[in-house]
C-alpha cells in the first residue's frame, strides 16, 4: 500500500463509484470546499490546512482514482474523466455546489470541473496549477517515456528505494531553495513501489504531458471564467511548474486574483499553511458564489474570447479531454 504523503490525522471514508473504491476525507461544516491533490500525491498533502479550513467550511479531500487509498484500475485517467468522478462523488455525498481548489495536476482537474459543471461550481482556485502553459519539470515529462515502468520498478527495490528516500529527505532539510519540495518527491517515490500506482500515474501523465511539455491548457476557454470567481496561488520558488504561469493566468483571466507566496515552492499550502488558509478564506469571504445562468453562459460562448486572449490561446491550445 502506498505511503501517505503526510501523517494522516483524519478518518478516511470510502465510497464505490462505477465499481471502483474511492477514498476521501470529509470534515467541518459550512460551505463546501473540494480539495484536489496533485500527481502522485493523495489527500494528505492537504493535511497542513485541513483543520484551519474545516473551522469555516465543509472540506472534502479525496484520493483521486489511481492515487493513495483509492483503487488503481485500468481506467480513464483524463482530466475530463477525473472531473466526472468528482461530480459523482459530491453528488453521492449530497453536496450540490462547491468551491473547487486544485493543486498542480489537480488544478487542471479543477478547471475542467468548472468548465464541465458550471452549475455545480461556486468558485475556482488553482494552486501551482497545470494547464496554464507548456513548461513542466523534466521529471514529469520522463514519466511518459517508454521504459519508465520498468526503470522505476528497479529504482523502487527495497535497498535502492530506502537509499534514495534518505538522500531526498536529507536534501529537503537543507536551506537550499531548490530542494524544498524533495520531501514530497520522496513520498511520491515511495508510492511508485506499487506497480498499479506506477501504471496509473503513467496513464495520467500520458494524457496531459508529452516530451515537449504540457499538452492540455485552459487557454482557449479561460474567457468563460468571466462568470466565475477565480483565484490563482503560486509559490515564488516553484521548480516544477514555473511561477510565471501565474502571469499567464492573469492574462487569460483578467478578473482572477493572483497571489504569489514568497519563500514557497510547488506546495505553498505546505510551506506556509496559515498564510495559504488566510488567502483562501479572504478570497471566499470577499466574493459571491457564481450564479450559473445558461443564458449568460450561452452568451459568453457566442461572443468568444477577446482578441488578446485568442492570441495567448493560439500558443497553448486546449486538447479536448472530455471525449
Amino acid at each position: 500500500m502506498p505511503k501517505l504523503q503526510h501523517e494522516a490525522r483524519h478518518d478516511v471514508q470510502y465510497v464505490t463509484l462505477h465499481g471502483h473504491r474511492r477514498a476521501f476525507v470529509k470534515v467541518g461544516d459550512g460551505p463546501a470546499l473540494l480539495l484536489l491533490h496533485g500527481l502522485g500525491c493523495d489527500h494528505t498533502t492537504w493535511e497542513p490546512v485541513i483543520d484551519a479550513l474545516a473551522r469555516r467550511y465543509t472540506v472534502i479531500a479525496p484520493d483521486l482514482l489511481g492515487h493513495g487509498l483509492s483503487d488503481k484500475p485500468r481506467a480513464d485517467y483524463s482530466v475530463g474523466g477525473y472531473a466526472n468522478g468528482m461530480r459523482d462523488l459530491i453528488t453521492v455525498l449530497g453536496i450540490d455546489r462547491v468551491t473547487v481548489v486544485g493543486h498542480s495536476f489537480g488544478g487542471g482537474v479543477a478547471m475542467q470541473f468548472a468548465y464541465q459543471f458550471p452549475e455545480r461550481t461556486e468558485r475556482l482556485v488553482v494552486v501551482a496549477s497545470g494547464g496554464l502553459g507548456p513548461e513542466v519539470s523534466p521529471a514529469i515529462r520522463a514519466i511518459s517515456t517508454p521504459g519508465f515502468h520498468q526503470v522505476m520498478g528497479l529504482l523502487t527495490l527495497p535497498g535502492v528505494r530506502h537509499l534514495g528516500q534518505a538522500g531526498l529527505g536529507a536534501l529537503s532539510r537543507t536551506r537550499i531553495g531548490a530542494a524544498r519540495d524533495l520531501d514530497e518527491v520522496a513520498a511520491i517515490y515511495e508510492s511508485f513501489k506499487d506497480p498499479a500506482a506506477r501504471a496509473a500515474i503513467r496513464r495520467v501523465v500520458s494524457a496531459v504531458v508529452d516530451w515537449r511539455g504540457q499538452i492540455v491548457s485552459m487557454a482557449d476557454r479561460a474567457y468563460l471564467t468571466e462568470a466565475l470567481p477565480m483565484a490563482v496561488i503560486w509559490g515564488s520558488d516553484d521548480r516544477v511548474i514555473p511561477v510565471r504561469h501565474a502571469s499567464n493566468a492573469a492574462a487569460l483571466a483578467p478578473n482572477a486574483r493572483v497571489e504569489v507566496l514568497p519563500h514557497a515552492g510547488h506546495f505553498p499550502h505546505k510551506d506556509h499553511p496559515q498564510r495559504f488558509a488566510k488567502v483562501l478564506h479572504e478570497f471566499i469571504r470577499s466574493t459571491e458564489p457564481a450564479n450559473y445562468s445558461r443564458a449568460r453562459f450561452r452568451g459568453l460562448l457566442e461572443s468568444g474570447p477577446t482578441t488578446s486572449t485568442r492570441r495567448i490561446a493560439s500558443v497553448t491550445p486546449l486538447r479536448d479531454v472530455t471525449a
